[in-house]
């Protein structure tokens, strides 16, 4: 086992921003990335979204690809890879053994659903259905970067970024990998806004996490990933620590096959783990970014388990889905990348949307400046089944 698993590098594609230095902007600006639907082919024009300001041809300039089939989930990909990569002073890798692990659960459906009735009729569109599955997505942003020992993806639901973050630690700790780029990417398709429209749980406005009269969550799009190495690597290579991945916990309620069980069992365990793993009591948390996403069954049961685990210790708690959307199994590590920025800033996102508190539920933050420095943020991730996971960042103590 080795020692403390730091963070030494971040990028952050989403709807309120195409970089870091754009989204803290819009995180310190109240400004939501939740809007009208432009980029995605579809006629559920009514539902709003929180879209990633770019067309994937903009985004394939950026990265300077012509003509090779990507999907726009590797694109996004590849744009936070990038700049996470440039952060962690990474542009070379030799020599190093590096894992890749990135959770999406939507994968290239954006190009298979495009290109589906070619395929069945001329063969014509064959590569973009190959690139159909999870994996296939994760293995065009390690091509395109190159150098990567090993490329692994995780499709756990809303909780698959925050399952990415897990298991890098574990490789590294585990003595297999040097350091680990994690994280995860997802797009919006067809498939993806009418299942969940089919559920039921979809705002026709903006949504409201965490408020009585919330109606439903706004989905998203976007990618997000960190680059974890020991401590003692981080200082040998002369790179800037960005924070201390100092607990983590996965559990499940196993309660039904979407909701979450009424007294919120697995987040109360999942939190518990993350706690116990970082030796910090309840009372040590600055901060929570919560899974938050504006459905009436989520936001009690996650209510519920915090008031479980915290109590009258309750922290300052927000949901940042009112202003990136739910960018579902990216939510993990786009949030752990805005608890990164408000660590670094002092900030505490407001929870965007909410007015009215809810019977029985947390009274979430909506001022942005913290009022004494963070030491200690916990980022909640719940998917579907109960697949609930949760991690702690911690301001990174030089001397230790």
């Amino acid at each position: 086992m080795t020692g403390q698993i730091v963070i030494t590098g971040a990028g952050i594609v989403s709807a309120i921003g195409n970089n870091m230095a754009e989204t803290v902007r819009s995180l310190c600006s109240e400004k939501t990335g939740v809007g009208i639907l432009r980029h995605l082919n579809t006629t559920h024009k009514e539902f709003p979204v929180g879209e990633v300001k770019m067309s994937d041809y903009d985004m394939k300039r950026l990265l300077h690809i012509s003509d090779e089939p990507t999907t726009r989930t590797a694109l996004m990909g590849m744009l936070s890879i990038k700049e996470a990569l440039e952060a962690a002073s990474l542009s070379e890798r030799e020599g190093l053994s590096i894992a890749l692990v990135s959770g999406t659960t939507v994968g290239g459906m954006d190009k298979s659903e495009q290109y589906y009735l070619d395929y069945l009729g001329n063969d014509s569109r064959n590569e973009y259905i190959k690139a159909h599955d999870c994996g296939a997505t994760t293995e065009m942003m390690a091509d395109y970067f190159g150098g990567f020992s090993l490329v692994t993806s995780i499709s756990t639901a809303c909780s698959s970024a925050a399952n990415a973050i897990i298991m890098g630690a574990n490789l590294i700790r585990g003595g297999i990998v040097d350091m680990a780029v994690v994280g995860g990417a997802e797009c919006l398709t067809k498939f993806h806004l009418n299942g969940f429209n089919s559920l039921m749980i979809l705002d026709h406005e903006q949504c409201k996490p965490f408020d009585a009269c919330r109606a439903g969550l706004n989905l998203g799009e976007g990618a997000s990933f960190i680059v974890m190495e020991t401590a003692e690597s981080a200082q040998k290579r002369g790179a800037h620590v960005m924070a201390v991945l100092s607990g983590y916990g996965n559990a499940s309620d196993a309660y039904h096959q979407t909701a979450s069980s009424d007294q919120g069992d697995g987040a109360y365990l999942s939190m518990q783990k993350a706690l116990n793993m970082a030796g910090l009591q309840p009372e040590d948390i600055d901060y929570i970014n919560a899974h938050g996403t504006g459905t009436p069954n989520n936001d009690m049961s996650e209510s519920q388990a915090l008031l479980r685990v915290f109590g009258e210790h309750m922290p300052l708690v927000s949901s940042t889905k009112g202003m990136t959307g739910h960018t579902t199994s990216a939510s993990g590590a786009v949030e752990t990348t805005i608890c990164l920025m408000a660590l670094q800033h002092g900030i505490v996102p407001v929870n965007y949307g909410w007015k009215t508190p809810m019977e029985n539920g947390i009274i979430p933050s909506m001022s942005v400046k913290a009022e004494n420095p963070l030491r200690h943020i916990m980022c909640n991730s719940f998917g579907f089944g109960g697949n609930d996971s949760s991690l702690i960042i911690s301001r990174y103590d030089h001397e230790q």
